[in-house]
């Protein structure tokens, strides 16, 4: 997927103004976090921000040691009879999955959902190369016949209402007209089992390696993921060097938080630990077992003061509690990546010329960072990637230019004193809106009226007073 999010200030306004994804939106926000409270202080808030306070320590432990976890969790695999391989970018992780498929014959794929797939784009590079490629997961699947992008890092098909994928079904697949959300399941359910079963190969990705183990943790709410990873006679895992942790302890505590962060559940509906391939006299899992640690800028990240960034579990419970992605939606962002932590990631992953509005696109109401289970401090990122904008010059050269201005008015006292006399007799001409391209703030404001007198001048008389006392 090409990164869009330049386009992210007429893509959000295009959202406000559609009522179905505004409904969508309202009622999936509104829910999952209600829904994540009551299951994260059932205990009582205490227990609560304690489980917080665990889960953060387990992430940054992992990241504070990072190299050295990444090379215990290979050997581990390894022994485990993983094959693991390593990419740095996004190109180099795309071939390294097209080797396998090819060195294995497998020409039908099947996969679970994955964030970081859509990240490097791996569906279109295995389209082009002639490949059947679907995906499992309802949302997942919903928005590959839809020829769309996930919205949301969990709910991918949270934008589209009911009536939208019965008329997609219809439409795509000749299902039989049904307003029945469980007959519609069901016949995908039955499409699916077949593909299921006469797939070559399967792709997943993975929330969690175990550097203790080396094992490969999905948490997933569909039995598709159980699906891809055990029928397929190949599977290939693609895993972001940052969902390295150190050991089952630290798993069992994040896992917790993942579920209880997303949507209120205590766990998810399927929690898998992969081990390795299929062993002798076991029925079930695949022959051969690929682990592809794809890093795609993830280093550059881990050297400076964004590092922290690099803790996100992908529970999407900062973009339910945003008021900015709760009007937006997740397509506004123009990447895989949206709400607070997309305004964060994007920039960061694919450059700050290419998503110059994201970090803007927040209120720094300080919700993010209140909601997430790891503590990741994203306001204070988001304003170092605005002052990152400045310095290197990705800024409007207008919106330059008046700062500047404004710093030289400032910084000479008589200049203040005539420009703060000539707005309060310009905002008698002009009562309600201003001029220019200071209307935007008018646009949906009202302008409050000018004080009578100056702070400057109530200070000036006081003295006075004081004088004459």
């Amino acid at each position: 997927m090409d990164v869009q999010s330049n386009n992210f200030i007429p893509a959000a306004r295009i959202a406000i103004r559609d009522p179905q994804l505004q409904a969508a939106l309202h009622a999936s926000s509104t829910n999952s976090t209600r829904a994540r409270a009551e299951s994260l202080f059932a205990f009582g808030r205490e227990h609560g921000e304690h489980m917080r306070e665990q889960a953060a320590e387990a992430k940054r432990r992992a990241l504070r040691r990072l190299p050295d976890l990444l090379e215990r969790a290979e050997a581990r695999m390894q022994a485990n009879g993983m094959r693991v391989l390593w990419a740095e970018d996004a190109a180099e992780a795309r071939r390294l999955v097209l080797d396998v498929i090819e060195r294995h014959g497998a020409r039908r794929i099947v996969k679970s959902k994955s964030t970081l797939t859509e990240e490097i784009d791996l569906n279109t590079a295995l389209e082009d190369g002639g490949l059947d490629v679907l995906e499992t997961d309802l949302g997942a699947y919903i928005v590959q016949i839809a020829g769309e992008h996930p919205s949301h890092i969990v709910g991918p098909a949270l934008h589209m209402s009911k009536d939208t994928i019965r008329d997609l079904f219809v439409r795509e697949l000749a299902m039989p007209p049904t307003d029945d959300a469980e007959q519609m399941t069901q016949f995908v359910r039955e499409r699916l089992r077949q593909a299921f079963l006469g797939a070559d190969l399967g792709i997943c990705g993975g929330n969690f390696l175990i550097a203790e183990t080396g094992s490969l943790c999905l948490s997933t709410n569909e039995g598709n993921g159980r699906m891809v990873t055990t029928l397929p006679r190949v599977l290939v895992a693609l895993v972001g060097i940052e969902k390295v942790i150190e050991s089952v302890d630290d798993f069992t505590t994040l896992a917790q938080m993942l579920a209880r962060s997303n949507n209120g559940q205590v766990m998810t509906v399927y929690t898998q630990m992969i081990h390795g391939p299929r062993r002798p006299g076991e029925t079930d899992g695949p022959e051969e077992l690929y682990v592809i640690l794809v890093d795609n800028g993830r280093s550059r990240i881990y050297g400076t003061g964004y590092a922290e960034a690099l803790a996100c579990i992908r529970c999407g419970a900062c973009l339910n509690a945003c008021p900015v992605y709760r009007s937006a939606g997740g397509h506004a962002y123009g990447w895989i990546y949206s709400g607070p932590i997309g305004a964060v990631i994007t920039p960061l992953l694919a450059g700050l010329e290419h998503a110059t509005p994201l970090p803007y696109a927040s209120s720094l109401c300080g919700k993010c960072k209140d909601i997430c289970p790891v503590r990741i401090d994203l306001p204070r990122m988001l304003l170092d990637l605005r002052h990152d904008l400045v310095t290197q010059g990705h800024s409007p050269a207008l919106w330059s230019l008046g700062l500047h201005g404004w710093a030289a008015v400032s910084g000479a006292a008589r200049l203040f004193s005539l420009a703060r006399r000539g707005l309060r007799w310009g905002l008698r001409l002009v009562p309600n809106r201003l001029p220019g391209p200071l209307d935007g703030w008018t646009r949906y404001r009202d302008l409050p009226p000018a004080a009578p007198q100056s702070f400057y001048e109530l200070w000036q008389e006081r003295q006075k007073t004081r004088d004459h006392e």
